[in-house]
């Protein structure tokens, strides 16, 4: 089984946030694959499906993003996925908007969802589909991760929503490295 966590936070105030990327990606496959989520047995919600013969955990955490640790811990322990076999979806200050990056593991660069799971599990070898969201030096990152992005930014945003379905389908049918190869360009 994978599972794939998308970072975000609930609530209809966060909704269209650029902190929200990771929730945004996920709620797209959802879609396209006509699946809703419920309520999981621990602080996320849940899709459970096959893709290619291949059994997938979609999960959005319901703890805000500065504890998602505890979500991915519990899904971790509760269905037995290996860390290796986690794709975390986040966005990333640190990449302009639209780029993606898939990596196999990775410190947390500053992002406090990334290093809640990181203090969580005990490890930064998990792998991560980072989406840039790029920074405006004139505000506050805390600031920004929460602001709606600009009528101009949708298009890009919209694109990198959908490139990151196919990264996230890409990693659990053809592996990380094919997918390192194809998105980090």
């Amino acid at each position: 089984m994978f599972a794939i966590v998308g970072l975000g936070n609930p609530g209809s105030r966060y909704r269209k946030t650029r902190h929200n990327l990771g929730y945004m990606v996920l709620d797209d496959l959802a879609h396209r694959w006509s699946k809703r989520f419920k309520k999981g047995a621990g602080f996320y919600k849940i899709i459970m499906t096959d893709v290619d013969s291949h059994r997938i955990l979609l999960a959005k955490p319901t703890t805000f993003m500065n504890n998602s640790g505890v979500s991915v811990g519990d899904i971790s322990e509760r269905y037995g996925v290996e860390l290796s076999r986690f794709l975390i979806v986040c966005d990333d200050l640190n990449l302009p908007l639209g780029r993606i990056r898939i990596r196999k593991k990775g410190s947390h660069g500053g992002h406090k969802g990334l290093a809640s799971i990181i203090d969580e599990v005990g490890t930064h070898e998990f792998p991560r589909l980072r989406l840039g969201i790029g920074f405006n030096d004139m505000t506050e990152s805390s600031e920004y991760v929460l602001s709606d992005f600009l009528f101009d930014e949708l298009p890009i945003v919209n694109q990198m929503i959908e490139t990151g379905g196919r990264a996230v389908v890409d990693f659990v049918t053809k592996g990380i490295e094919w997918s390192m190869n194809v998105y980090n360009v």
